[in-house]
């Protein structure tokens, strides 16, 4: 998400930390490419002339154009608009983003939770994933119910996934209607003891009067203490004209924005929270039932600025990786254990938190290293593949990896359904990183470090090089070892 407006205001940005000094002349015209660029990313009209207006008169102050770093201001300028027009005051520490309340629940349960958006938006998947999210996070008791008596199979597509991240569903009864489906599940909620009950409510493709009477009536039935709004990132400067119709008729009182991961432009998200006042609250980022993250305004506007967002990558290190298996790891990294199992163990951990493609978005100043990643053609299918023939070869074989002579790579490709090169190019790759590792590991005896700045606990990035922390030394400079020409400094410093 955000790809393309980063890549464009990186472009504008550029201009003006090239110089030593900054003319008002200089300001305008670097806003005029920013307005471009926002209007470029679908971002409605009038949020974008509020947007530079206020930018641009504080850029052009004495105090910004006279400052020793006129142009890292003008940005920190922009970056502070950023935050102010997606909804936040001033930046967060870590401690106090992970003490916010996602979502209002009330002291008395059970808390109910009412989702509504258009169909297709994404709502009865997001209803599962925060489910699962409470669930694990916060050991609530939870109920879910759909009472979409309009589209074939709606309520029994709610129970599966209940039956899938182990959430009770409320049992389905042939001809209720939807307020008599609503008073049933707070009743049920009510006597069973349920801390949180999801209404997840009927829409169409198109907003129209029967639904939104419908969804009315349910509301004033079930009184929730949460009413989100799911939209699709997609549906473009559309997203903003239905936040806005369901906002008038329901009351929304937080958005879930689905499908970032598709969009590049992210100007939906960036126009929701100005035209509808209300605060957008978690980011749909894949299918998986866990790919849902808490939104934070100052962390997406640095990630829009290429600054990156380190504290979220922490966090989701932390979330999916077992303490003891990075210890572990880490142990086997300073003892100078090397071998393909460690790898996979990387390539896996890649995987659980978001992919290739979620790890660059939190990384700061990666846009010269995508853009190698693109022309090298490195992507998820690749680290699939790659997995794929790892898996192929014997335990022996993965952690003596010097005895994979010519047969065994080819049986080793046939299994994975590759080509013997791509079991060549996994080996130089692996050489490449057990070779840093071992020089890194001589590094930090002699000068009693971990050697390279650290990426998160136990993450590695694939074809060389390690995270630091609890994984041991390295950073991001391993991912090199894919790029062409190989080298371990992807920034060119």
């Amino acid at each position: 998400m955000f790809e393309s407006l980063s890549d464009k205001l990186s472009g504008a940005f550029k201009k003006l930390t090239g110089k030593g000094s900054l003319s008002e002349a200089d300001v305008r015209t670097a806003m005029r490419e920013v307005r471009l660029a926002l209007l470029e990313a679908d971002v409605a009209l009038p949020v974008v002339k509020k947007f530079i207006d206020s930018a641009t008169a504080k850029a052009i102050g004495q105090d910004v154009l006279r400052s020793i770093l006129p142009g890292q201001q003008v940005i920190k300028i922009v970056h502070d608009e950023l935050v102010s027009m997606l909804g936040g005051g001033p930046a967060e520490t870590v401690e106090a983003a992970s003490l916010s309340s996602e979502l209002s629940l009330g002291q008395n349960p059970p808390a109910v939770i009412m989702m509504c958006g258009l169909q297709g938006s994404g709502k009865t998947t997001t209803t599962g994933k925060l489910a699962l999210r409470l669930k694990d996070r916060e050991r609530k008791k939870i109920l879910m119910a759909s009472v979409d008596v309009h589209r074939p199979a709606a309520q029994k597509q709610l129970a599966t996934l209940g039956q899938q991240i182990s959430v009770d569903t409320l049992p389905v009864v042939f001809g209720e209607l939807a307020p008599a489906i609503a008073r049933r599940a707070l009743d049920t909620a009510k006597r069973q003891g349920y801390d949180i009950l999801f209404i997840d409510t009927a829409g169409r493709t198109v907003i129209d009067e029967q639904m939104m009477n419908e969804a009315e009536e349910v509301r004033r039935i079930i009184n929730p203490q949460e009413t989100l709004l799911v939209a699709d990132a997609m549906t473009g400067q559309d997203a903003v004209g239905v936040a806005e119709a369901f906002n008038n008729r329901l009351g929304v009182s937080g958005i879930v924005l689905t499908r970032v991961d598709g969009d590049a432009r992210g100007g939906a998200a960036l126009s929701m929270r100005s035209v509808t006042g209300k605060p957008l609250k978690f980011l749909g980022t894949g299918e998986q039932l866990d790919a849902i993250e808490t939104f934070h305004a100052d962390r997406i506007a640095g990630r829009i600025l290429g600054m990156g967002d380190v504290v979220s990558l922490v966090e989701r290190a932390a979330e999916t990786i077992e303490q003891e298996d990075a210890e572990a790891l880490a142990k086997k990294l300073q003892s100078g254990q090397m071998d393909l199992t460690v790898l996979l163990q990387q390539l896996r951990q890649m995987k659980k938190m978001g992919g290739l493609g979620g790890l660059m978005s939190m990384l700061p100043q990666v846009g010269n290293l995508k853009k190698k990643m693109a022309d090298a053609n490195i992507d998820e299918k690749m680290l699939a593949r790659q997995e794929a023939i790892i898996l192929s070869m014997t335990p022996h074989e993965r952690a003596k990896p010097d005895v994979l002579k010519a047969s065994r790579k080819r049986r080793i490709a046939a299994g994975a359904g590759v080509e013997v090169q791509d079991v060549n190019r996994l080996l130089k790759q692996f050489d490449q990183m057990r070779g840093m590792m071992r020089k890194m590991n001589k590094l930090g005896r002699k000068k009693g470090t971990k050697g390279m700045p650290a990426l998160p606990p136990g993450m590695a990035m694939p074809g060389g090089g390690t995270g630091g922390g609890l994984g041991g030394g390295g950073g991001l400079g391993g991912l090199g070892g894919m790029l062409p020409k190989g080298g371990f400094n992807p920034f060119g410093r």
